[in-house]
């Protein structure tokens, strides 16, 4: 067999070799229609044990996990909101592994529906330096709470009024501040969805939860007594949402979350046209931080 037949019959041999592999095969792979982030809550457990610190996280999110946008607790810095060194150093550290930061979750700073105007206006004024601080650490958000005493009527005009007079200021700072469904009236997803409805900024939004859907606690317990649809709350609450909160507590064989569908709850996600983010917030025991961590990733990856 001379050069010419050998060499036309090894191109069609190899034609017909890639014919027959299935489409799939070929294809690049699909990219998630979200970003994965990392919450520090993730790491309460180490972070409240010294194991390690703030500074930490973002070298940890990305050398350990291989995420690269973090989402700050505000109590593990709680005393540096202000400090200039520390935040030009937690930057620095940033910058040197790659990390982008995303978001602050602000507690402890006052109940922002408190249903006396006193309590509630020093609450928004414990809050502007937090949205100082995002700005400096190129945060595009802030995560707050609306929690309040008195009906849910009083405490949805009271979150109102406090949502909108910090939305202001976060807006003139390019900060937005977003609310999360953490218990007792803010888990009720009609609820918050009717006050930032009613808020009406476009900088004032959500931050839905997948887990936090406990209205009631069992006295003294952390068992639920009463809870919201959590499939219910996140379709509420997505039209609004300036970023998802993926939590996890227990996993399967399978590698899928006990306590939520995630087929379920992501294609809620997708089919709202959501394209943004999505945190990582583990937050069981059955397995240590750093593999409940890896579990919800790989979760997310696969049912994205």
């Amino acid at each position: 067999m001379n050069l010419d037949r050998r060499s036309f019959l090894k191109t069609t041999s190899a034609l017909m070799a890639a014919t027959a592999l299935p489409a799939w095969a070929n294809a690049a792979p699909v990219k998630p229609f979200f970003d994965i982030s990392l919450a520090e809550w993730s790491l309460h457990k180490a972070l409240f044990a010294k194991k390690l610190t703030n500074l930490d996280f973002p070298g940890i999110a990305k050398k350990e996990f291989g995420i690269s946008i973090v989402e700050y607790v505000n109590q593990f810095f709680k005393d540096k909101a202000q400090d200039k060194a520390y935040l030009d150093e937690l930057l620095m550290r940033c910058r040197d592994n790659g990390v982008s930061n995303h978001l602050i979750m602000i507690d402890g700073e006052g109940p922002l529906a408190d249903t006396d105007a006193t309590r509630r206006n020093q609450a928004i004024e414990n809050h502007k330096k937090w949205i100082e601080c995002a700005k400096t650490l190129g945060c595009k958000t802030i995560r707050v709470n609306a929690q309040g005493n008195g009906s849910p009527e009083d405490v949805a005009k009271a979150a109102v009024e406090g949502l909108s007079k910090l939305g202001e200021i976060g807006k003139a700072a390019g900060i937005n501040v977003i609310v999360e469904n953490h218990g007792g009236i803010t888990s009720n997803g009609q609820w918050l969805a009717g006050v930032i409805k009613q808020v009406g900024m476009k900088n004032v939004g959500t931050l839905p939860d997948f887990g936090n859907f406990c209205i009631k606690r069992v006295p003294g317990q952390f068992a639920c007594e009463e809870s919201y649809d959590r499939y219910k709350g996140v379709q509420e609450l997505i039209p609004y949402a300036k970023g998802l909160s993926a939590k996890t507590y227990d996993f399967d064989e399978q590698g899928n979350c006990v306590e939520t569908d995630y087929v379920k709850i992501m294609k809620i996600a997708k089919d709202a046209k959501f394209k943004g983010i999505i945190g990582i917030e583990y937050e069981g025991d059955k397995v240590d931080e750093y593999t409940g961590i890896r579990k919800t990733k790989e979760l997310l990856e696969r049912v994205g």
